[in-house]
């Protein structure tokens, strides 16, 4: 279902098709060159090429897992795919090694927005 996402060729149809332009399909070159960036020597740089060709990965790998949680959640009548669905499709696609890492972060997360919904609840009383 991957596809469905206009990955076979480049889809920059402007929108008269009903495709998906490529704009809205990629995430923003300069996001991707930054996190590029983050990883190598300070004075390492990247070229245009090797920032389009991750650009097309990522924006490809995010829809691909993205594809397999929605399955499973239409699957299961839910309209909404959670972190946890995002979880057992990259364990379902074979990224084990992803999986597991963000497991802990989600359930790291979801503890710290407990946190901040109950100091909010407690401020919430003390203004009333």
């Amino acid at each position: 279902m991957a596809e469905d996402a206009g990955a076979s060729g480049s889809n920059n149809d402007g929108g008269g098709g009903g495709g998906i332009k490529e704009q809205d399909r990629l995430l923003p070159i300069a996001n991707v060159g930054r996190i590029m960036k983050q990883i190598l020597p300070q004075n390492a740089k990247i070229s245009k090429e090797a920032k389009e060709t991750m650009q097309e990965c990522v924006s490809e790998f995010i829809s691909f897992v993205t594809s397999e949680a929605s399955d499973k959640c239409k699957k299961e009548r839910r309209k909404t795919v959670n972190g946890d669905d995002i979880c057992w499709a990259l364990a379902t696609l074979g990224f084990d090694d992803f999986a597991a890492p963000l497991k802990i972060y989600l359930y790291k997360y979801r503890e710290l927005e407990g946190d901040k919904a109950a100091a909010n609840q407690e401020q919430h009383k003390d203004i009333c």
